[in-house]
């Protein structure tokens, strides 16, 4: 039987309720720059790491795409950024329980999120670090999500096997990257639709989830 040996959880729009921040300051920058940020291009946006949250952007901005202006862009989103995580952020609903929920049964987490590492901080100011056993950012590996690098990361932190942990994600992007590297995978869809895959359990929120859930998505994929 297939024992579940970690949860490793992605932060923005699984935990916290913070995709809107996001959005609120993307649309900013691109104002900053004359230009409105489309819904295309901001669905396309979401789980992206930095470097291709930049490119993505640009190209979709119609801006050149140089290292100056992503160093400027970059500057721009982490002061605003930093300013709206400075209030409270929300919860996704379910989340906090469910937090609580894994950590009273003794299974490790880790917090697996394609935030750089100084923007994460703030949202472990909400979430609290005392829940995981790792945490991992984009700016410490060598790809973002949807590479495996991030979820790869975390289980050797843990000492697990990706095989043997369950990864909750909003994104497909996020999704990818889970399955990329072994992992059994939960989604809870936030702002924009996953696709249905082979190997991919939803929910359509956090609420009520328990162990036994989590255990019996594990046996299913190690089955698979």
């Amino acid at each position: 039987m297939a024992r579940l040996d970690a949860v490793l959880w992605d932060m923005d729009g699984t935990l916290l309720d913070s995709e809107k921040l996001w959005d609120l300051a993307l649309r900013e920058l691109a104002a900053e720059y004359g230009r409105e940020l489309t819904e295309e291009v901001r669905h396309a946006l979401i789980g992206a790491s930095g470097p291709n949250a930049f490119r993505i952007l640009f190209e979709g901005l119609g801006i050149e795409h140089t290292p100056e202006t992503v160093a400027q862009g970059s500057e721009w989103m982490e002061q605003r950024v930093t300013e709206l995580f400075g209030g409270p952020v929300p919860w996704r609903p379910g989340a906090r329980e469910a937090l609580e929920m894994v950590r009273a049964a003794g299974i490790p987490m880790a917090l697996v999120t394609n935030t750089k590492r100084s923007l994460a901080e703030l949202g472990l100011d909400t979430i609290g670090r005392e829940f995981f056993g790792a945490t991992v950012c984009a700016d410490e590996v060598p790809h973002g999500k949807p590479a495996p690098d991030l979820y790869l990361r975390a289980a050797e932190l843990l000492g697990v096997d990706p095989e043997s942990a369950v990864a909750i994600e909003d994104s497909p992007t996020g999704a990818t990257a889970a399955q990329a590297a072994g992992c059994a995978l939960l989604v809870v869809p936030c702002e924009v639709p996953v696709p249905d895959a082979p190997g991919r359990t939803f929910r359509e929120s956090l609420v009520g989830l328990t162990v036994a859930d989590l255990e019996d998505l594990l046996r299913v994929h190690a089955a698979s």
